[in-house]
């Protein structure tokens, strides 16, 4: 979606930087709208650890780059701008450039460029001499290299390419601008164009529930350019030049955590067997090269960034440990002078960390704050507030977030984040609503940001946001790539069994805490998380409603819908082909094979992209009169990323777990086709005798009308 900068354009983002003021006066609830329109620096969900950081610090270590982004469900637009602020206590970003659109993540899958419709990070790059800063910009469908000077003003775009640029970095000089983008593909789009006047062969390039049209292959190479400042004459890079951009991210595995000290120490990370999964192990060489041990249990697990402090100082490490991995260590490590000691413990997100002035400058959430930046003393871990993008969130009433932990019927650790109403008091049982995936940083929506975990709460449900345990292939040693660990959590549905087990522990739990009601339990999930919901509506009757916003393993989706590479590569995992009858195999987590059984009312809020996955499940469903309702959203991607959608998707599943849960209706006359739907889904599921039938309500009424 663009942004056009007529006045009411630059109006909706007039707050895309907020004012200084705090709210005063009582605090209020938390609305769906208010999840909608929150600022963003760096990506938006705090399970996603590690990879480059959206900060960028100027050559003098006295201010940083970044860029914020703020969605406008109103325009179904995004409100982007680079900023520029002090590394002070209290310093207030300003704005040295406003527009474009949002950069779009994508990924090598199977060979093949898949947007997966979440938000690159876009890390602006000072100039050596501290005046200027380059960074990506996204108008009209292409991502060009801009520069602006830092001091704000003169943004303008540098380059003019027909295909996105990808990545770039500064000569040393600072007098030209190095960049790659994959020029390659004007060859292929040429030759597609041609194909398509006689008919594309069906082929690996086909994923037929993403798009009718071949999708690009990853293999095409990137071309490496140099751009004059000056004169703005491009050429190609060769030589040291070429050399200075980072290899292919589509082609080449994500690094592991790696620092190197200005004095030549280094460190770095290993995997511990060969085990893709496997803990990783800390290496650490003085500037001598000689390595240095580190026996420490400290030094062994899950890193998420390593960096040396200046002038010989002590390594500083980011390392996630405790029940389920749930909380971030920093540690500080003198190698050859002792062991790591840890000087900061959280169970919220430290993400995005960069050096400063020997500071460490973070991106920091908690279950109840978004992110804001903040600067970490490596000396005591103590930490001060730098900036708060959403200093409005202040005025919101918040309910108990309480830690919960437990074990899957295999032994493997669990933990879950049981959000409980604001005004909840001991003895109060509530309906629940479980959210799957990853529970990490700040509550906002779950694993593909649908389902408003605080806005339930508001509403009067108890959320348990579930963090998945370990895969159950974590101490197999054959796991020694992604096919080999898929394929042992196929094996007699391994990984289904151990979340299923992971969900119904959990959920046991809170209803022995008094909280829960065991009556109206629902649950939720994207991806990893929709299969695990399917899952449970046939091995359990534990739920009373659910909703996913992805769908299914089915024969069809495993064989056909995602084309034919992925239909081998399921295949080679231990999943039946679409010629074989085994109806055994399918029988633990087959929607369709178990569709007579299902009652569980079930909301599908499905991109277009993804929908042709779940028309089958769908089919079965409604022809053995279940609850099931559908909708698509178009130019979607796996997660969804238009704003007034993600307001629209917020807004039903609100509503879907009032009227199944709650006995509550919305009079918004504009949801009345809604709840007629409902309604008579309800009816149908009396008529053939659904476990969860509970008494018809009018549309046009509302028993219990919370406020929005």
């Amino acid at each position: 979606m663009m942004l056009a900068f007529s006045s009411s354009g630059w109006a909706r983002c007039g707050d895309l930087l907020p004012g200084a003021s705090q709210p005063a006066g009582p605090k209020r609830s938390i609305t769906p709208l208010d999840l909608a329109r929150l600022r963003d620096i760096g990506r938006p969900d705090g399970a996603l650890l590690g990879g480059p950081s959206p900060l960028a610090v100027a050559p003098d270590q006295t201010r940083a780059a970044f860029i914020i982004s703020r969605p406008d469900p109103a325009s179904n637009s995004l409100c982007v701008g680079l900023a520029v602020m002090d590394l002070v206590v209290g310093a207030r970003p300003r704005l040295i450039d406003q527009g474009g659109e949002m950069i779009l993540a994508s990924g090598n899958v199977r060979g093949l460029i898949t947007p997966i419709g979440y938000p690159a990070v876009v890390t602006p790059s000072w100039s050596p001499d501290g005046r200027s800063i380059a960074y990506l910009r996204r108008d009209h469908g292409v991502t060009q290299l801009w520069i602006a000077l830092a001091d704000g003003g003169m943004a303008h775009p540098l380059t003019h390419s027909p295909v996105d640029i990808e990545q770039f970095v500064w000569r040393t000089d600072g007098k030209a601008l190095l960049y790659a983008a994959r020029t390659g593909q004007l060859v292929e789009r040429a030759a597609d164009a041609s194909a398509a006047l006689t008919g594309y062969p069906y082929d690996d390039r086909f994923v037929p529930a993403m798009s009718p049209v071949p999708l690009p292959v990853a293999t095409t190479p990137l071309s490496h350019y140099a751009i004059d400042i000056a004169s703005l004459a491009v050429r190609p890079a060769r030589g040291d030049d070429a050399m200075r951009l980072l290899p292919d991210r589509l082609n080449t595995p994500l690094p592991l955590p790696v620092a190197a000290a200005d004095d030549g120490r280094r460190a770095w990370t290993v995997h511990g067997s060969e085990n893709i999964l496997s803990p990783l192990l800390l290496r650490a060489s003085l500037a001598s090269g000689d390595p240095v041990a580190c026996t420490d249990a400290a030094c062994r697990g899950k890193f998420t960034g390593l960096w040396w402090m200046p002038q010989g100082g002590p390594l500083l490490f980011l390392r996630r440990e405790g029940w389920d991995l749930g909380d971030l260590v920093l540690y500080r490590w003198q190698p050859g002078a002792g062991q790591p000691r840890a000087i900061l413990r959280t169970s919220g997100v430290l993400d995005g960390c960069v050096l400063a002035r020997a500071h460490l400058v973070c991106l920091a959430e908690s279950a109840t704050v978004p992110r804001h930046i903040v600067r970490i003393d490596p000396r005591t871990g103590q930490a001060a507030t730098l900036y708060v993008p959403n200093p409005d969130f202040a005025a919101i009433r918040f309910g108990k977030v309480q830690r919960l932990r437990w074990r899957t019927d295999r032994g493997l650790e669990v933990r879950g984040d049981l959000v409980l109403p604001p005004g909840h008091r001991p003895g109060m049982r509530h309906p629940l609503i479980v959210t799957t995936y990853w529970s990490s940083g700040f509550l906002r929506g779950a694993t593909g940001n649908e389902y408003p975990i605080h806005v339930f709460a508001a509403r009067g449900f108890a959320v348990l946001s579930l963090q998945r345990p370990p895969f159950v292939a974590e101490a197999d040693a054959n796991a020694t790539d992604a096919d080999r660990l898929n394929a042992a959590a196929t094996t007699n549905w391994a990984e289904r069994r151990s979340l299923h087990s992971a969900v119904m522990v959990g959920v046991q739990r809170v209803i022995d805490m008094d909280v829960a009601d065991p009556a109206r339990i629902g649950i939720t999930g994207l991806s990893d998380g929709s299969s695990t919901v399917g899952f449970a509506l046939i091995n359990s009757r534990r739920f009373a409603a659910a909703a996913v916003s992805t769908c299914c393993l089915e024969p069809w989706m495993v064989n056909a819908t995602f084309g034919p590479a992925f239909a081998r590569t399921m295949r080679g995992q231990g999943w039946p082909a679409a010629t074989a009858d085994d109806r055994r195999f399918w029988a633990p987590g087959s929607l369709i094979q178990n569709a007579a059984s299902i009652d569980t009312p079930l909301l599908m809020q499905l991109a277009d992209r993804e929908y042709l996955t779940a028309i089958d499940v769908y089919a079965a469903l409604r022809e053995q009169g279940k609850p099931v309702d559908l909708y698509v959203f178009p130019d979607e991607y796996h997660n969804k990323w238009q704003p007034a959608h993600r307001l629209a998707i917020y807004e039903r599943n609100l509503d879907w777990f009032d009227y199944w849960l709650r006995d509550t209706v919305d009079p918004d006359p504009g949801k009345a086709a809604q709840y007629l739907r409902w309604q008579r889904l309800r009816e149908e599921q009396g008529r053939t005798g659904g476990t969860h039938d509970r008494p018809a309500i009018q549309a046009s009424t509302s028993a219990r009308r919370m406020s929005r």
